[in-house]
Formats: C-alpha cells, sequence, structure tokens
C-alpha cells in the first residue's frame, strides 16, 4: 500500500479499532497465481507481545489448496471511507476519497483442529451475543461441530509488516478542512464516520 508520508499511522490502538469493526476482509495469496478471498478475521490478542490475526476459508476454495505453512499472504481491511468533491474547496482542485486503511503482511501457519474450533468459537462469539437468542457454539453439539469443520481452512497470520492508513485531508488548509467536515457531516452514513475521524485529529 502506497503511504505518503502524512498518511502514515504507527497508531497501533487505531489499527485494532480499524480490524475490529471491519473484520470482514480480503485473504491476498500469490502461491501460484494471485487469489484473494472475503474471510471474516479476528485479531488474537490474548498475549500482548504476539498478537496475529486468525481467519477460516473453505476447504473446496483454489486458495486453501494452495496456501502452505510459512507462505506469506496480505490480509486487507478497508475502513471507513467518503468521497471528497473538488466543490467543498475555496480554489480549483481535484476530487478525492478519504478513507482508512490496514493491510498485515504475515506468515501463514495452519491451525489444527483443536485451534479452528476455538477460532470458531470466539467469532461465533462475537457475532452471535447481540442476537435476541444467540446460538453459540456449545449449543451446536461438539459432534456437529466437528462434522462442520472438515470443511474448514483455517489459518493464523503472523505478522511481518504492518502498514497503517490514515488520509483525511491532513494536507488540506484550515478553511477547506472544515468545510469538508460540514459536508461530509450531511452526507450518509460513511460520510458522517469520517467526519467524525477528521474531528478527532483537531484534538
Amino acid at each position: 500500500m502506497f503511504i505518503p508520508k502524512i498518511y502514515k499511522s504507527e497508531d497501533y490502538n487505531l489499527m485494532k479499532e480499524i480490524i475490529r469493526e471491519n473484520s470482514f476482509a480480503l485473504l491476498i495469496s500469490s502461491v501460484d497465481k494471485v487469489r484473494a478471498t472475503h474471510s471474516m478475521m479476528m485479531l488474537n490478542e490474548d498475549d500482548p507481545e504476539n498478537n496475529y490475526i486468525e481467519t477460516h476459508i473453505s476447504k473446496a476454495n483454489p486458495q486453501a489448496k494452495t496456501i502452505k505453512n510459512g507462505d506469506e499472504v496480505l490480509c486487507d481491511f478497508l475502513g471507513a471511507h467518503a468521497y471528497i468533491s473538488s466543490s467543498w474547496y475555496d480554489h480549483i482542485n481535484v476530487s478525492t476519497w478519504n478513507y482508512e486503511a490496514v493491510q498485515i503482511y504475515g506468515k501463514v501457519e495452519i491451525m489444527n483442529q483443536e485451534e479452528l474450533y476455538s477460532h470458531l468459537d470466539k467469532l461465533t462469539s462475537k457475532y452471535e451475543q447481540a442476537q435476541q437468542c444467540p446460538m453459540m457454539v456449545k449449543d451446536m453439539g461438539k459432534e456437529f461441530v466437528e462434522k462442520e469443520m472438515k470443511g474448514a481452512f483455517g489459518l493464523k497470520v503472523i505478522p511481518t509488516e504492518i502498514f497503517i492508513k490514515q488520509k483525511l485531508s491532513q494536507n488540506r488548509k484550515e478553511h477547506d478542512f472544515e468545510n469538508i467536515i460540514s459536508n461530509l457531516e450531511n452526507g450518509d452514513e460513511n460520510g458522517k464516520q469520517i467526519a467524525a475521524k477528521m474531528q478527532q485529529l483537531k484534538k
């Protein structure tokens, strides 16, 4: 990911926030050819010194059939994003896009059965707890879950490089910056999210 210095962030709390709120991300590999799969990802924070990404895809997916232990993959997370109209500036310029993103390169460790079961349990708990009648993994019965697990390919991604980008009009003068916020606040939900992020930069 190309990151001009002005947009580069080393805020790992921001990274965690982007991953937490945008977990449906792209798993990209290039073992035999470039392949990409949208999948649910979680940041494992059990050991603060050794965080890693965990995810799973279908074993029937051609990508799963090519990935081996030690291979390098890329996890790509797109956070809040919104169109920025050139009409919001007090001078002629080009339109652009404001956004937050995280890209993590890492080495693959294929999960064993116990790790995969734990991963599915945590993932299900994260999204089921808000449901009116939550259906947790433990409620499904171990025999059923283990049968379903036969079709899943679980992997951990141990980070080797982390890139955090926060492009929020930091290169604009104050008047234009404020005008962008004002227009975004009157837009859709994505625009409101970016406006709130820009407001935080002022603090």
